[in-house]
C-alpha cells in the first residue's frame, strides 16, 4: 500500500514541478533557489497524499546515545529515518560554536547534508537570546526588546550583526557541489504565548509584523539568502481565523503555517485529539486560502505514558486535516523523561510501529523513493 502512494505521489511531484512557480509553487522570496522551489513544490504534492513524520534533533542525540554516525532513535525503533529533521540556531547570533542545546553548529551542517542527500527535509527554529537584557529567550522581563532591534530602536545595530551571524550560517548550508541547500526557517515561533521576548503581551501586533518583515527582507534581500521557506507558527490556543491572523506578516512573506502543540500530563482525556483538530480545522482552511501550506510545526507527550498514544491520540488528531508535516519535539540524553518519539523497548514503541505502517504516515524512505525535493 505504501508504495501506490509513493507512486501517486511522484506523479503529483511531476504535474507540479513541469510548471514550477505557476502551479501554486511560488515562494515568498521572489528569487529563491531553483531548488527550493522545487522543495516547497514537493512538500505541496506530498500533501496530497500523507503526513510527513518529523522529530527535533532526531540525528544529534538520543536515550543512551549522542552524535554516533547514523543513528536515530526514529530509525532504531521502525528501521527508517523521519522526513522532516527539526533544529534550532539558538546561540548562532553570537557566533557559538554549540547551540542553547550544546549541538555543534559543524555537526548541524553535516547533518543538513545528509539529510539532503538521502532526500529529507530541515525546518530550523532560533531561540536567539534576548537582545535588550542579555538573558535567555525565556527572559519575558521587559516588553520593550522587540521596539528596541526595530530600524530607530537602540538595539537595532545589535540585532543586525546577530543577523548577520544568522544568515552566514544558513547561507553554508550547501551540497558538495557548493549548491545551497533549501530549509524551512521558523523564527519567532508560539508567539501567541508570552513566554519569549517576542511573545504576545511583549509586543504589539503592528511591532511583531515589523520584527517579521524586517528579518525576513535583512536576510533575502539585504543578505541574498535565497535558500529559506518561511514557517510562520503560533502557539497552539487559537480561538478562531482572527486571532491567527492577527500578528501574521503577509503572504509575500510566509510559505507555510502552522501552530505548536503539546498534550500535558493530567489533562482530560481527548483534549489533545480536540484541540489539534479544532485549530488545525482553523489554519488548514486559512491556508488553503492563501495557497500556503500547512504544519503541525510542534507537538508530543513528554514520556509518551500512553501505550497507544500514536494511533489512539495523535493520529485522530490529524488524519482528517491537509497537512505538510507533524513533528515531535526531542529526545534529550541528558535530562530523565524528557523525550517525545519513543526508543527501543519503550512502552509505546509498538504503537509506534503501527502509526509508522499506516499508509499516510510518510518517512525517509517514503520520501527518498518519491525524490520530492531533489
Amino acid at each position: 500500500m505504501r508504495n501506490i502512494i509513493v507512486f501517486g505521489l511522484g506523479f503529483l511531484l511531476m504535474t507540479a514541478c513541469k510548471s514550477g512557480q505557476q502551479e501554486g509553487a511560488t515562494t515568498a522570496d521572489p528569487e529563491a533557489t531553483a531548488e527550493t522551489v522545487k522543495m516547497l513544490a514537493g512538500l505541496k504534492a506530498a500533501a496530497e497524499k500523507g503526513i510527513m513524520f518529523g522529530h527535533q534533533d532526531d540525528l544529534a542525540y538520543g536515550i543512551g546515545w549522542v552524535y554516533p554516525a547514523g543513528e536515530s532513535d526514529v530509525k532504531r525503533v521502525t528501521g527508517d529515518y523521519p522526513a522532516v529533521y527539526g533544529m534550532d540556531l539558538g546561540k548562532i547570533e553570537h557566533r557559538a560554536p554549540v547551540n542553547l542545546d550544546s549541538v555543534p553548529f559543524e555537526h548541524m551542517r553535516i547533518f543538513v547534508r545528509e539529510i539532503w542527500a538521502r532526500g529529507g527535509v530541515t525546518t530550523f527554529s532560533w531561540h536567539s537570546d534576548n537582545p535588550l537584557t542579555g538573558g535567555s529567550t525565556w527572559d519575558i522581563s521587559s516588553d520593550r526588546v522587540v521596539a528596541s532591534v526595530l530600524p530607530g530602536g537602540g538595539n537595532h545595530d545589535r540585532y543586525r550583526q546577530w543577523l548577520d551571524n544568522l544568515a552566514g550560517f544558513l547561507a553554508s548550508l550547501t551540497d558538495d557541489d557548493g549548491t545551497a541547500i533549501p530549509v524551512i526557517f521558523r523564527p519567532y515561533h508560539e508567539h501567541t504565548g508570552s513566554w519569549f521576548w517576542w511573545g504576545e503581551k511583549l509586543c504589539t501586533a503592528e511591532d511583531f509584523i515589523a520584527l517579521w518583515r524586517f528579518t525576513f527582507d535583512y536576510l533575502c534581500k539585504e543578505k541574498g539568502v535565497h535558500n529559506l521557506l518561511f514557517a510562520y507558527s503560533s502557539s497552539g490556543d487559537i480561538e478562531d481565523r482572527d486571532y491567527y491572523l492577527e500578528r501574521y506578516p503577509g503572504d509575500g512573506y510566509v510559505d507555510l503555517m502552522g501552530f505548536d502543540y503539546y498534550q500535558m500530563a493530567g489533562a482530560a482525556e481527548g483534549s489533545f485529539t480536540e484541540a489539534v483538530d479544532r485549530v488545525l480545522g482553523i489554519i488548514t482552511e486559512v491556508a488553503a486560502e492563501r495557497g500556503k501550506l500547512a504544519a503541525l510545526t510542534e507537538a508530543g507527550y513528554e514520556g509518551i505514558p500512553d501505550p497507544e498514544w500514536w494511533t489512539g491520540t495523535l493520529w485522530p488528531a490529524v488524519k482528517n486535516h491537509k497537512i505538510s508535516y507533524l513533528l515531535v519535539w526531542r529526545n534529550a540524553h541528558n535530562r530523565p523523561g524528557h523525550f517525545y518519539a519513543p526508543h527501543p523497548g519503550h512502552v509505546s514503541a509498538d504503537d509506534f510501529i503501527g502509526f509508522y505502517n499506516l499508509p499516510e504516515t510518510l518517512f525517509q524512505a517514503d520520501v527518498t523513493e518519491l525524490g520530492a525535493f531533489r
